[in-house]
C-alpha cells in the first residue's frame, strides 16, 4: 500500500493535502510508509536529502496532520516520526 493509498483510506482531504506538498515531503512520507518510524537523521540518510530539507518536509507533513512525532526514549534530544494513524 502506498503513502497515497494510506492517506486515501484516512480521508479524501488528506490526499489533496499530500498532492499539494513539495516533492521532498512526498518522498519523506513514502520512506516512512516503508520504515514505520525514523528519526530526522535516519530520514535524511534514507532519502539522500539534506537535513534542512528533511526538517522542512517534516514540518509541512506535521502541519498537514500526515506525520506524527514523539520523543525518543533512548535519546530525548531526538524525535521519532511516523505516519499519522486515523
Amino acid at each position: 500500500m502506498s503513502a497515497t493509498e494510506t492517506v486515501r483510506e484516512n480521508a479524501p482531504e488528506d490526499l489533496e493535502t499530500l498532492r499539494e506538498l513539495p516533492p521532498s515531503a512526498k518522498l519523506v512520507a513514502k520512506v516512512l510508509e516503508y520504515n514505520n518510524s525514523l528519526t530526522q537523521s535516519q530520514l535524511a540518510e534514507e532519502t539522500l536529502l539534506p537535513p534542512r530539507t528533511v526538517r522542512y518536509a517534516l514540518t509541512r507533513l506535521e502541519d498537514a496532520g500526515i506525520v506524527e512525532s514523539r520523543f525518543s526514549f533512548s535519546d530525548a534530544r531526538k524525535r521519532i516520526y511516523t505516519l499519522a494513524a486515523e
